[in-house]
């Protein structure tokens, strides 16, 4: 199973995928379509799992490209395909070569889609609280305008992540967020635990889109921690104690 943006799908020359655990090789935890390189998945399924997500939108494993991430605010421009070994460290991709497809892992964090179909643009970041907070959207969207793009075109769809109803946190991350900018407040709700909060990360990442002149936001609204058959969740697993967890991928390429 894969999901899309009907925003994104209408736009001519362009494929991208919000990819679910659905259809995978790998087992046990990493059961189906784990597409995380740093996993303690074997190699090998997670290899076949990417060749199939390649496959999906019309690439060939080695232009199927992803990062290093460490939730920062980090941007690598993508001019033609590298390794795993040679991948950069960053938080989101962008490029202008087309058949080049550019992606995301998350597993609850957010993915973010971008294009900008005039300039033949596009974007892929990875928005945790840490990245969404330290301003790799916006690094996102500086990035495309350096290759071209203008913000007021530009069209974003926030894929599956957690969902406010499951991400509770403590005090000081709520602290955190409001000293930052007061009106913060409004992302977050009281937990039924004394003093913690439940947090709304998808709203929060839009608002920062729409805070950088992006207009055309899309969410697809499907939290990763609730739906085990279909994604991976990092949170689930550390409820569950389990060891490890897998990843998905979102990707977009221009055609």
């Amino acid at each position: 199973m894969t999901f899309e943006s009907p925003l994104l799908s209408a736009i001519p020359g362009l494929h991208h995928a919000f990819f679910s655990r659905e259809g995978g090789v790998s087992e046990g935890i990493y059961a189906g379509l784990n597409g995380g390189v740093g996993s303690q998945d074997d190699p090998a399924h997670v290899t076949e799992n990417r060749r199939r997500m390649a496959a999906a939108l019309r690439v060939p494993p080695e232009r199927f490209l992803t990062v290093f991430q460490i939730h920062s605010p980090d941007v690598a421009v993508a001019t033609h395909p590298w390794d795993t070994a040679t991948r950069p460290k960053a938080d989101a991709i962008v490029t202008r070569t087309e058949g080049l497809a550019i992606g995301v892992t998350a597993a609850d964090c957010g993915p973010i889609l971008f294009t900008d179909p005039k300039a033949r643009v596009i974007g892929a970041a990875h928005a945790g609280w840490k990245g969404a907070i330290g301003g790799v959207l916006e690094a996102t969207v500086a990035a495309m305008e350096a290759l071209g793009a203008a913000r007021g075109r530009i069209v974003a769809a926030i894929g599956p992540c957690i969902s406010q109803a499951n991400y509770e946190v403590g005090p000081e991350f709520r602290a955190r967020f409001v000293a930052e900018d007061a009106t913060n407040a409004r992302f977050f709700v009281a937990s039924a635990r004394d003093g913690y909060n439940r947090f709304d990360l998808e709203g929060y990442v839009a608002a920062r889109l729409a805070q950088a002149s992006v207009d055309r936001i899309e969410t697809v609204a499907a939290c990763t921690y609730a739906r085990d058959a279909d994604f991976f969740s990092f949170r689930r697993t550390t409820h569950r104690g389990e060891k490890d967890y897998g990843r998905e991928i979102s990707a977009i390429v221009l055609r």
